[in-house]
C-alpha cells in the first residue's frame, strides 16, 4: 500500500533495547548511594581534648628544717650583753650565687642562716643588727668578708633580711652592736687590701702586675668570683694593719674600688 513489504521489518533483524524507565531510576539511585557510602561525604574528625593546663606556681621541693630556716644554728647571747663597740651605716644582703660556697672562715655559706658578712669585723664575732627605719633586731654571726661596694657597712643573709625588713628594699640604715668577739677589735689581726672588681680579666692583671713591682714586698693574687668578675688581693708584709691602711690609701683604679679587708 506505501510501497513497503507486508514483512517490514524484517524477522532476523534484532530490535533495539529499551531500558524500562524504573529500571535506570533505580541504577541512578544505587550509584548515588555508593559515593556518598565511599566518599562523598566527609567524616568530622573527633575534638582533641588540650592538654592540661600548667600550675602557676611550683610548689617548692621539701627541705629540712635546718636547712631552710637556720634552725641548726643557735646563736647564744648572755642575757643583759652590752655592745663593745657600735657603728652606723647601710645594710644590704646577698644569696645566690654565693650560697652553699666556701665563706671566708671556711664554712659553706647558707643563706638561710642568721650570718653576715662585715669587712673588718673577726669572723665569728656575735653582733645585734637593727633597722632604723622599722626598729627591727636580729642577731647574727660574722662568718664571711663584704660588702664590696663603697658606702655599705654589712652584708646581711637572707634569713637576717628577712628578719630585719632589708629582704624588699635591698638596702637600709641600721645600726650594729658587737656583743661578742673571739679576738680583739683593737689590735692585731691579718690584714689585706682588696680591689675590684673588674669585669675583665686583662685589668686585673695588670694591676696586680703593677704592685707586685711597686709593693716587692706584699704578696698579690688575682681571683675570680662567682659572679664572674675579677678582683686583686694584696697581703703586705706580716698582714700588718697599719702597713695595709697605707697602702689602701696610695692605690687608686680606674676600674674598681679599693677596701681594707681583715682575713681571719
Amino acid at each position: 500500500m506505501n510501497g513497503l513489504p507486508s514483512s517490514y521489518p524484517p524477522r532476523n533483524v534484532r530490535r533495539p533495547l529499551r531500558p524500562q524507565l524504573p529500571h535506570l531510576l533505580f541504577l541512578l539511585l544505587l550509584g548515588s548511594a555508593l559515593l556518598i557510602g565511599c566518599g562523598g561525604h566527609k567524616h568530622t574528625p573527633l575534638p582533641v581534648p588540650a592538654p592540661p593546663s600548667l600550675p602557676q606556681e611550683q610548689k617548692p621541693v621539701a627541705t629540712p628544717p635546718s636547712a631552710e630556716t637556720g634552725e641548726d644554728e643557735k646563736i647564744e647571747v648572755p642575757a643583759g650583753a652590752k655592745a663593745i663597740f657600735e657603728e652606723t651605716g647601710m645594710a644590704s644582703w646577698y644569696g645566690a650565687p654565693y650560697h652553699n660556697r666556701r665563706g671566708s672562715n671556711g664554712e659553706v655559706y647558707n643563706m638561710h642562716a642568721m650570718t653576715a658578712a662585715h669587712l673588718t669585723l673577726p669572723l665569728g664575732s656575735i653582733v645585734r643588727v637593727t633597722n632604723l627605719k622599722t626598729g627591727h633586731s636580729a642577731v647574727v654571726r660574722i662568718t664571711d668578708r663584704g660588702p664590696f661596694v663603697v658606702g655599705r657597712l654589712i652584708d646581711l643573709s637572707l634569713a637576717a633580711a628577712k628578719a630585719l625588713d632589708v629582704y624588699l628594699p635591698g638596702v637600709a640604715k641600721v645600726r650594729l652592736e658587737v656583743l661578742q668577739a673571739p679576738v680583739p677589735l683593737d689590735t692585731g689581726g691579718r690584714w689585706a687590701v682588696q680591689i675590684g672588681s673588674f669585669s675583665r680579666q686583662k685589668a686585673a692583671a695588670e694591676l696586680a702586675e703593677h704592685l707586685e713591682k711597686r709593693y716587692q714586698t706584699a704578696k698579690v693574687v688575682k681571683f675570680v668570683s662567682p659572679v664572674g668578675v675579677w678582683w686583686v688581693r694584696v697581703r703586705v708584709l706580716d698582714d700588718d694593719r697599719q702597713r695595709a691602711t697605707v697602702l689602701a690609701r696610695e692605690t687608686e683604679t680606674a676600674e674598681g674600688s679599693v677596701f681594707l679587708v681583715r682575713l681571719d
